[in-house]
């Protein structure tokens, strides 16, 4: 058992707490704790190599399972990691990326559906081609710098698709990328102007994809080019400082050095006190709270960090979690749980003994996040537009069929409660995790005690199964 203070840890920085984690981490530590999750190059990332075996949250696919070109079996071989990982920071942080470079399949995927799903999920050692996909170079700069991220996100073959940059000329500028770099990806809105977006449509002309035709679909090579004939060599002025001496002009260059704009332009904003704001911002809004405004010396405080390491994630991470605004108990549960972060942890919390991950595509859709299917640029809409009377509908939902099918489990693991309605519901509750249960207790235990109360395993199956139901469907239940 993990006190308060790690299960709140687990909860924001990973998806909860599964058997193994509690064994893992129920013996250290909150800043051994800290230190794990955030430096976790060290911990074996193996756990691709579990899908499929015994023991294991089970995929479903329609022919042999095939992550790097299906994009359902993209989907469940990510939800697999969430559940099983042992760097949860990691698969967070890779979340959390993907909401704020948000890219959608079914737009990449016109260029042929299993090449879409390559793009969008490909690991490049399992690829015949090569191919990485988008989600595998944010795993890979999870907790690095947002220069570099900025950088290789500018170069991503999907992200190239998405947002029109394999069109981007010197005949005809595509202002797409080069406002979403402006506007999402780094300073924010109101810190840029119309001109700007011109300009850096123009910084990033010649920056094209590259396709080099295999067989077909599924067999394509897809790559960055930088087409130098295509690029506007003319200088380009911004409204801001893009150099150190103040400068707001990127002066001409010949055709052959022009991807330096770009590389300055990137730089410029990554390291722009606005950014760094805004990125904190971000990350205090997604592992702290959403419901009370950030600090602003503490914000400060962050973008400082961010500024002095040189745009790196991790210092600002470890800070935050090590932080007083981070452990303060006032701050568990108030942020919404997003629906891949509740249906992880509820499988991570319920069980997963003969459950597949493909149930849990569909559920997905229904509470509003389909993974590699962001609605738009933006991203999701967070917080509490998480929940219509549909999505939340589909959050009990999902909880029913989890609970069912985990209902021998359920009450094998709760044989040790048998003695009492009672005991099984503190054991319940223990293991579910809700935010405060003191509203729900009374009901709860009513329902648990209905009848002659024999701790039969009959009695414990159909009474542990109904309370995992009822605790995932309930309001307490969706912060995490």
């Amino acid at each position: 058992m993990v006190d308060d203070s790690i299960a709140h840890l687990l909860r924001r920085a990973g998806f909860g707490a599964s058997s193994d984690d509690l064994a893992t981490y129920g013996s250290i530590s909150y800043n051994a704790a800290v230190d794990r999750l955030v430096n976790y190059e060290p911990t074996p990332d193996d756990v691709d190599e579990k899908i499929g075996q015994a023991g294991f949250v089970g995929t479903t696919s329609n022919g042999k399972f095939s992550p790097n070109t299906v994009i359902s079996d993209a989907r469940q071989r990510w939800l697999f990691r969430m559940v099983h990982s042992h760097r949860p920071l990691q698969e967070k942080m890779t979340l959390f990326w993907h909401n704020y470079f948000a890219t959608g399949y079914t737009k990449v995927a016109n260029v042929g559906q299993q090449d879409g799903t390559r793009l969008m999920a490909a690991k490049a050692s399992e690829d015949s081609r090569g191919q990485q996909g988008q989600i595998e170079l944010l795993r890979e700069n999870a907790l690095g710098s947002l220069r570099t991220l900025l950088t290789a996100i500018s170069q991503d073959p999907a992200m190239l698709v998405w947002l029109d940059g394999n069109t981007n000329t010197r005949q005809n500028p595509q202002e797409n990328f080069g406002r979403e770099l402006m506007e999402l990806f780094s300073r924010g809105v109101g810190f840029y102007t119309e001109q700007d977006v011109y300009a850096a449509a123009r910084v990033f002309t010649g920056w094209n994809l590259r396709i080099d035709r295999g067989t077909g679909d599924g067999n394509n090579a897809y790559s960055f080019v930088y087409n130098a004939n295509l690029h506007e060599t003319a200088a380009k002025t911004f409204s801001f400082p893009i150099y150190s001496d103040g400068g707001t002009t990127i002066a001409s260059r010949a055709s052959s050095a022009g991807m330096q704009d770009g590389f300055d332009l990137i730089n410029a904003l990554a390291m722009h006190p606005e950014t760094a704001r805004r990125v904190v911002t971000k990350l205090y809004e997604f592992f702290v709270s959403e419901t009370e405004p950030a600090p602003a010396a503490f914000i400060n405080h962050l973008a400082l960090i961010y500024l002095q390491n040189g745009s790196n994630i991790r210092p600002v991470v470890q800070t935050i979690l090590l932080s007083p605004q981070f452990t303060d108990p006032s701050v568990y549960f108030t942020r919404y749980s997003w629906p891949v972060e509740y249906v992880v942890r509820a499988i991570k919390e319920t069980g997963w003994t003969g459950f597949s991950l493909g149930t849990a595509l569909t559920p997905l859709v229904n509470m509003g996040q389909q993974l590699f299917e962001p609605p738009d640029v933006a991203g999701w809409d967070l917080g509490p537009l998480w929940f219509s009377t549909g999505k939340m509908l589909a959050r009990m939902n999902f909880a029913s069929t989890l609970a069912l099918n985990q209902k021998f489990r359920l009450g094998s693991a709760a044989a040790g409660a048998r003695g009492s309605a009672q005991a099984l519901l503190n054991f319940m509750l223990a293991k579910m995790t809700p935010a405060d249960e003191s509203g729900m207790y009374a009901d709860l235990l009513a329902y648990t005690g209905t009848g002659t109360w024999t701790g039969s395993d009959a009695q414990l199956q159909t009474r542990a199964s109904g309370l995992a139901h009822l605790i995932l469907g309930s309001a307490e239940y969706q912060f995490v």
